[in-house]
């Protein structure tokens, strides 16, 4: 069942066409990823769809009585509402639903009667027509799995990646059928990624996303359409698919290219001598000649962006983090840190969003002071820092300018130097757009142009917070093999988990409380490691709870001895009592926390918790392991 087709789309902005009588569709069940390069028209084909922009030509075409929505990359939420306000005013089909039952149900109250009656079984036949009844039920899981468990905050309070899920709840809780996302997993941690890609894989829904992230891209789509030189080209498979398939396409088109080529340089020559008389024959030739012509003149493949800049010079000291720590109030973000950056390193840093990471990055650079500890630098650093708020490009500025402005000439890696424009050219800014304003690009064409300056000062020390942020795959592929090269330090925060595994030898792991643990390994390798641990402990806490309950089987079922046997001594007998109290009372008071924590997403309310659960948890093991030792007596 088709649920979506675009037909003979087109759209240009003057000389510059986006896409040409494109083709493609979406049909029940599809998982369809869009891939394209920064300024190829992703955005503009989304904003076609959702209708705010107007195609040149062609047909966007949803199929009747279908829910379909939109999780748009820059999305607009209305900052003096609540959470709870936003979920009741969304134009919901199951909020109007609950709401006409509730008023049918009034009514049957306030005024019994036949007129009443009919609009409650039109209320009813809603309700079950819709399955409204499990709303609740479906929007509580949504809003606990998406950490929104405080419905009165005020969106204007909530940060960056809070303000990402309220969104993206407003989306899944209407259960659509067809589901259309622009970058889904930018602002969102890990573990809210991880929870994304489980909810789509099994979702009953359709879904058409642009996505960067190739792990999310390869474990929930199942189809990729890809926007290249104006045209569509659909692969049928995962990401791993799509390369192979791409680059045996490319092979052949080259091929045929090189043939064309051949082939022009024969027909230019007969072309040049053929008398002005023209035959039917020789006229058709002329004519094959000219799309011989076209076909040959054709780019090969797109330009790869070469990113070959010079590094500084980096001496036998470079960082060092001694005893560093840092709060906010009662916030911890660092407890005493120590580390000291060996020359060549990657290191990925993870954790949950505002558990300090890019605090952690700010001290290291200086912009901000940590409350006790030092942070010695080397003389012979240079630190490239690649924000994740990104570089404040004036819009008005040309492009060109923006360079010009660090340096006209740039030295790169084999000695020599390019000019601004040659750079930019190797950037995949070609010599016609760089005479461009700032404000005519892309977001991703502003986030290359921003890595630009950044590598352009020859850093040896590269600070990257979340880099991968609106930047094509193309491009992400040419930086991981840039950065795989990098002779100095890398410093990585992101939540692409592809582009962390590519790259880090270790991970800094933000674990709460201010605790950094420092993993030797790639990030996957470290989340399986954490799995495995936190499944020991879960089997270590099972195991003693059987043996407490088995020992207390044995007491219970033992045959009465005589008084010398069985007596103890007084201290011990009041020491056993009392932990028969205390056990219980702290298995009562772990199932509180574990409760209250589902139920808050306040980041001071859950560092308190944790560090309560720690100890009750430490604790009752610990009073656990007495009991049995006190029966072994």
């Amino acid at each position: 069942m088709n649920l979506l087709s675009v037909n003979q789309l087109s759209k240009s902005y003057g000389t510059k066409v986006l896409f040409n009588k494109i083709n493609f569709g979406v049909n029940y069940g599809d998982k369809v990823a869009l891939v394209a390069k920064n300024g190829s028209g992703k955005t503009t084909l989304f904003k076609i769809l959702k209708g705010i922009e107007i195609a040149d030509e062609g047909e966007v075409v949803f199929r009747k009585n279908i829910s379909v929505a939109f999780l748009d990359q820059n999305f607009s939420l209305d900052q003096q509402q609540t959470i709870q306000q936003l979920i009741e005013n969304a134009d919901n089909p199951y909020v109007k639903c609950i709401k006409a039952y509730e008023h049918a149900v009034q009514l049957s109250v306030d005024e019994p009667g036949d007129k009443s009656a009919q609009l409650m079984d039109e209320a009813l036949n809603q309700m079950n027509e819709l399955n409204a009844w499990e709303y609740e039920t479906n929007l509580k899981e949504i809003l606990s799995r998406l950490e929104l468990n405080d419905l009165s905050q005020t969106i204007h309070t909530l940060s960056g990646g809070q303000q990402k899920r309220v969104a993206l709840a407003l989306v899944l809780i209407n259960k659509p059928d067809l589901v259309i996302m622009d970058e889904p997993t930018n602002h969102l941690d890990i573990d809210m990624i991880e929870w994304l890609e489980h909810y789509l894989q099994n979702a009953s829904l359709s879904l058409l996303l642009v996505t960067h992230d190739r792990y999310f891209l390869d474990e929930v789509c199942n189809s990729i359409i890809e926007l290249e030189r104006g045209e569509i080209v659909e692969y049928k498979g995962n990401f791993e698919y799509y390369l192979t398939k791409k680059a045996e396409r490319e092979a052949i088109k080259a091929a045929e290219i090189d043939k064309a080529k051949n082939l022009y340089k024969r027909e230019l020559e007969w072309v040049r001598k053929m008398p002005k008389a023209r035959t039917t024959k020789s006229k058709s030739r002329v004519d094959a000649f000219y799309d011989i012509e076209e076909k040959a003149k054709q780019k090969r493949v797109d330009k790869k962006i070469e990113l070959s800049v010079k590094m500084e010079r980096l001496g036998s000291k470079i960082v060092e983090l001694i005893k560093v720590s840092k709060a906010f109030g009662n916030k911890v973000i660092l407890n005493p840190f120590t580390y000291t950056f060996m020359n060549g390193e990657k290191i990925g840093v993870v954790g949950k969003n505002g558990m300090g990471k890019s605090t952690l990055l700010k001290i290291i650079l200086n912009e901000l002071q940590p409350d006790s500890g030092k942070v010695q630098i080397g003389d012979t650093v240079v630190f490239g820092y690649y924000s994740q708020t990104g570089m404040q490009l004036a819009e008005d500025k040309r492009i060109i300018e923006v360079v010009k402005d660090i340096a006209e000439f740039i030295p790169l890696a084999n000695g020599t130097s390019l000019s601004a424009s040659a750079l930019l050219t190797r950037f995949n800014f070609p010599p016609d757009v760089q005479y461009s304003y700032v404000s005519k690009l892309s977001g991703g064409e502003k986030r290359r142009l921003y890595l630009l300056t950044v590598l352009v000062k020859n850093p040896n020390f590269l600070i990257l917070d979340e880099p991968t942020n609106d930047l094509d795959i193309v491009t992400l592929q040419t930086l991981e093999e840039f950065l795989d090269e990098f002779k100095g330090c890398v410093l990585i925060v992101s939540h692409d988990r592809y582009f962390m595994d590519r790259l880090v030898d270790h991970v800094f792991a933000f674990e709460g409380n201010g605790e950094i643990k420092d993993y030797p390994g790639t990030y996957t390798e470290y989340r399986i490691w954490k799995q495995e641990q936190q499944a020991v402990q879960k089997a270590e806490e099972s195991k003693l709870q059987a043996a407490i309950a088995e020992k207390k089987e044995e007491v219970l079922l033992q045959p009465e001895t005589n008084n010398s046997q069985k007596k103890r001594s007084y201290k011990l007998q009041k020491e056993l009592d009392d932990l028969e109290k205390e056990i219980p009372q702290l298995e009562a008071k772990k199932k509180e926390i574990e409760a209250a924590l589902t139920s808050t997403n306040e980041f001071e309310r859950i560092q308190q918790l944790t560090a309560e659960f720690e100890k009750v948890n430490a604790l009752l093991d610990e009073k656990s392991l007495r009991w049995l030792e006190i029966q072994e007596q």
